[in-house]
């Protein structure tokens, strides 16, 4: 079957090539009883000069010469020919098969048997060297198809590739499919998968498909080729995972034994399965690159403008901090005018330093000035900071009393806690309640702000520690939805997480950590 698949592949069609072996076969008898017919005409003058040992080489030879350049079945031909002639026209009594020496039996037995073990190895080295020869026509196209895939720029042109080869090469019929652009993880039973191309005139078993790409394994049914379905499902699988599934329809050969035919289709499927994986990467590796630099260009501008702003900003705080000192005092309108131009200043100064932090934090030329110190005395700093803003709630405080020491700059996280709080107070109704707790969890500590507002929005919630999102897109309230992305860029620089959750009972609660370490040891001072 092998050396049947083998000749397909060479020729295109296996029936072809079974003709073509009939005809070789039947011409190479005929050249063998030539050659020993050649041999004998030439001997026939040497009798009176060579012995009849050297005449027995010469046919030897010509068993070999026929044995490599015929095959084995003309070898073997021609050694039962060489042993007949030479007894014939070179054994005493000549022209007859009688023998007068009974040593000639002998001499026939080894002439004979010598015949026969070079033909089967010299049809046996012929038979390597034909194998060779189809083997490395496959293996020359393979590279070829490796060559052709490295240099391809997108999918459609992979599967293009891919369906020549299969078409010129294997004169079959072929379909990839790939799963569906919205569900990409491994191993889902529920994962669709979609013909991105199909030959002309043959139909794909998406079930049958779908096992092979959640199995992994190759999958055959002679039942769905007799249907008119592609009977062979080779899964695309590549170095992290299966890319999708190779679907086969041979014309005229059967895929049921034939090994080589399969093994050079996964093969194909490899090939075509790592070139899919490389531009997959390639892609991720361009949108993170573009990312980047998008960030990166952000953080430039955000920086240049708050230190472009910071200063007339300070400057219009102090004026209008000064309207309200000024003797005599102003009227009560102008007064009131006054006092909206510090709070509206005072407000955008705020902004403008969120955006100076968020780019330093960015680009990462913030210091920690860590130190270890009790959490209560950074919330205590905290709502005292918020004294106004926290005039219509009431804030409880849950910390307990054995709290270790924690390890952390006390400026950023004050920021942190101010910015949760000032949130919660934004989104909560006046006179809601505003919790702080704080707990030990294995090797950290939890800080959560829970409010009684409406809570984080269903849609997007992923997306609330970004810059520039807030909790919710309509609001009269005002900020920039800077405030969780400079908490989560704090937080983690202090190896600590941040989770933003509803609660069962309503409200929003936001959680973040941070690490407990190794506290140093406090000694109490003697009475």
């Amino acid at each position: 079957m092998k050396a049947r698949v083998k000749r397909a592949i060479d020729d295109k069609t296996g029936l072809l090539g079974q003709v073509a072996d009939r005809f070789s076969q039947r011409q190479g008898l005929a050249l063998s009883i030539l050659a020993c017919a050649a041999t004998t005409l030439i001997a026939t003058p040497l009798l009176d000069y060579l012995d009849l040992a050297n005449i027995v080489m010469l046919f030897l030879l010509t068993v070999f010469l026929v044995a490599v350049t015929l095959g084995r079945w003309a070898a073997i031909l021609a050694s039962v020919l060489s042993v007949a002639l030479f007894d014939i026209f070179f054994v005493p009594p000549r022209f007859s098969l009688a023998v007068n020496d009974i040593q000639y039996l002998v001499t026939f037995a080894v002439m004979l048997a010598t015949g026969l073990i070079t033909a089967h190895l010299a049809a046996g080295l012929r038979q390597q060297a034909r194998e060779s020869r189809y083997r490395a026509k496959p293996t020359q196209a393979l590279y070829e198809l490796a060559r052709q895939l490295a240099g391809t720029l997108t999918v459609a042109q992979v599967i293009e590739i891919a369906q020549k080869f299969i078409t010129n090469e294997l004169n079959a019929q072929s379909a990839i499919l790939l799963p569906n652009e919205g569900e990409q993880q491994v191993n889902e039973s529920a994962q669709q998968l979609i013909a991105a191309t199909q030959s002309a005139g043959m139909t794909v078993d998406l079930a049958f498909a779908r096992v092979a790409f959640e199995n992994g394994q190759l999958a055959y049914s002679k039942e769905l080729g007799n249907m008119g379905y592609a009977p062979l499902y080779i899964p695309l699988r590549a170095s992290m995972r299966i890319r999708g599934v190779l679907a086969v329809q041979c014309t005229n050969q059967s895929l049921e034994s034939a090994d080589d035919l399969t093994s050079l289709l996964e093969a194909l499927a490899s090939l075509t399965a790592v070139a899919i994986e490389r531009l997959h990467y390639v892609e991720v590796a361009q949108s993170t690159e573009v990312q980047m630099l998008t960030e990166r260009l952000r953080s430039s501008i955000l920086s240049a403008l708050s230190h472009d702003l910071r200063t007339p900003l300070t400057a219009m705080v102090g004026l209008a901090d000064s309207l309200a000192l000024i003797k005599p005092p102003l009227n009560p309108v102008a007064l009131d005018i006054a006092q909206a131009l510090q709070e509206q200043a005072t407000r955008l100064s705020s902004m403008v330093a969120n955006l100076l932090d968020m780019a330093r934090l960015n680009a990462g030329k913030v210091v920690l000035r860590r130190e270890w110190q009790p959490l209560e005395e950074v919330v205590g700093a905290s709502i005292k900071l918020l004294g106004a803003t926290l005039s219509q709630h009431k804030i409880k405080v849950d910390l307990p009393r054995d709290l270790p020491l924690l390890n952390f700059d006390a400026v950023l996280i004050e920021r942190v806690l101010c910015n949760l709080i000032e949130n919660a107070s934004k989104y909560s109704p006046s006179g809601a309640d505003i919790v702080l707790t704080a707990q030990e969890q294995g090797q950290e500590v939890r800080i959560s702000v829970a409010d009684q507002g409406k809570g984080f929005p269903a849609e997007g919630r992923e997306h609330l520690f970004d810059m520039f999102v807030r909790g919710e897109n309509e609001t009269e309230r005002s900020g920039t939805g800077l405030g969780l992305a400079i908490c989560k860029a704090i937080v983690e620089s202090h190896n600590g997480r941040i989770i933003a959750e509803n609660q069962s009972s309503g409200g929003a609660c936001v959680h973040f950590t941070l690490p407990k370490g190794s506290p140093p040891a406090i000694e109490q001072e003697a009475l």
